[in-house]
């Protein structure tokens, strides 16, 4: 038997509105939109890394030597 199901047991509507309660609670209201920023563009980068694509050259400026 899995450990991790035998602990949670299915994922249900009212376990996910409690562990959204929970975060809601431990980091609050300001700082969530942030966090998800934070992810979403950590997911972003990992999927262009398993791509093998790079981001794009940052454009230089004139007086910045090569």
């Amino acid at each position: 038997m899995n450990t991790l199901y035998f602990f949670l047991g299915e994922i249900t509507p009212m376990k996910v509105i409690l562990v959204l309660a929970i975060v809601l609670l431990l980091f609050g209201g300001k700082k969530i939109p942030e966090l998800m920023r934070g992810l979403g563009s950590g997911v972003k980068e990992f999927k262009n890394a398993s791509k093998g694509e790079e981001e794009a050259p940052a454009v230089r400026r004139e007086d910045e030597k090569i």
